[in-house]
């Protein structure tokens, strides 16, 4: 090797070395790498990933290093004659063979994976996912348990124009719902995954994988995880205009923390609940937290009688202020200017009627992004929301929304 070509190495391997040095010091902050996650199947996809990556270094070093190498080695300032030969059948078999040979070593631990993957027998669990503009709706199938998991009201606030909230001081912000979707650890969780609207994509890294929520189609997916905690996700499909704030949060607990849950949010307390009986057979039973009601948006006939009894404007204002940051306000805003940009109007000096105002609350507005809220939101939730936007922001019609002028008009 001569002195020049010496000293060329010498400084690319220096140059090399500083970079892996300045990168080292980076990387102490800044994570690369996927994560492993809390499932076999994500360490599985975690080492196909490493196993891959690992084959590629391996083929860049050597096809470059010899393409280095080459371009020193017979550079013209040596006097080297080019070769003058046009076809080499033992080379072009070489070339095709060792190709082959490293995508079938790839493809084999790879489609092993993906099998496993799709394979959504022998679960121990369900649950029905779909997804809305911009929440999604969970469905325990074998419990009757049902609810909405929306955006958490610290980020939804935050995220408002102007909302004067700096979003750097609050936690979790555009990763945080107000309900997450609750399941145990160690159970095989199938996942039936659809949609109300457009296409939405489940997606949690922890698990190791993601599906698409079509409408009108059915996909599946599950998971199994091994660890307790809090794990984080988003919808990976580009949904819409507030596509960003549609978090996927989901809690995995110990096996008799979630026995406990399911009975304090079970329509019927005195049931065994099915996964009780046959994922947490062995699980010690204990006394049933303080918790949410099981159905968020269904109220038992007694409690609609004594809500209709207290029903007056104050009511309906409170309540509406919160309901409609929740639910409206990703397109009309938290003080009802709307984004007539973004084809959204004004809720604020409205003259909209009332009952079109109840009609297109219930059922949508045909050709724009205006859903239908009437199959998400109770009577009273409605009431709330609509009497709250006929006298907010200087609308003052004085138009009290009962729960049940909603029931009349569905």
């Amino acid at each position: 090797m001569s002195k020049t070509t010496t000293r060329w190495i010498g400084r690319m391997a220096a140059g090399a070395g500083l970079t892996l040095a300045v990168q080292a010091t980076a990387w102490a902050d800044w994570a690369l790498n996927m994560p492993r996650g809390v499932t076999a199947i994500s360490n599985e996809v975690y080492g196909l990933h490493m196993l891959i990556f690992g084959i590629v270094v391996a083929i860049a070093v050597v096809v470059f290093g010899a393409m280095i190498w080459s371009i020193f080695h017979h550079r013209k300032s040596r006097g080297v004659e080019p070769a003058k030969f046009t076809h080499s059948t033992k080379v072009e078999i070489i070339w095709t063979v060792i190709p082959i040979a490293i995508l079938v070593a790839m493809a084999v631990p790879a489609a092993d994976t993906l099998i496993r993957m799709e394979d959504t027998r022998n679960s121990d669990m369900t649950v029905q996912v779909t997804g809305y503009q911009w929440k999604w709706h969970y469905d325990y199938i074998e419990e009757d348990i049902r609810f909405f998991s929306n955006l958490s009201e610290e980020s939804n606030r935050a995220r408002q124009l102007n909302s004067g909230i700096d979003v750097r001081t609050v936690e979790n912000y555009l990763l945080d719902v107000d309900r997450p979707l609750v399941v145990p650890v160690g159970a095989k969780v199938r996942l039936l995954l659809t949609s109300n609207d457009v296409i939405h994509s489940w997606w949690v890294p922890d698990f190791g994988g993601k599906k698409d929520a079509i409408p009108g189609f059915i996909n599946e997916f599950w998971f199994q995880a091994e660890e307790t905690g809090l794990f984080r996700g988003q919808c990976a499909e580009l949904c819409g205009r507030d596509h960003a704030f549609m978090p996927v949060v989901v809690e995995v607990l110990p096996v008799d923390e979630f026995n406990a849950w399911l009975e304090a949010n079970s329509p019927d307390a005195e049931a065994t609940p099915a996964v009780a009986r046959e994922v947490l057979e062995a699980a010690p039973s204990v006394a049933a937290p303080a918790g949410d009601t099981a159905e968020e948006t269904a109220a038992a006939p007694a409690q609609a009688a004594d809500a209709a009894d207290a029903w007056n404007m104050d009511t309906a204002m409170d309540q509406g202020r919160d309901l409609h940051v929740r639910h409206c306000a990703a397109c009309h805003q938290a003080d009802g200017s709307g984004l007539a940009a973004a084809g959204f109007p004004a809720l604020a000096g409205t003259s909209v009627g009332l009952e079109e105002h109840i009609d297109v609350s219930l059922d949508g507005r045909s050709g724009t992004a205006m859903a239908a809220f009437g199959p998400q939101l109770s009577d009273e939730e409605l009431a709330a929301i609509i009497t709250y936007q006929r006298n907010a922001w200087g609308n003052d019609t004085g138009d009290l929304v009962t729960p049940a002028d909603i029931a009349a008009a569905r």
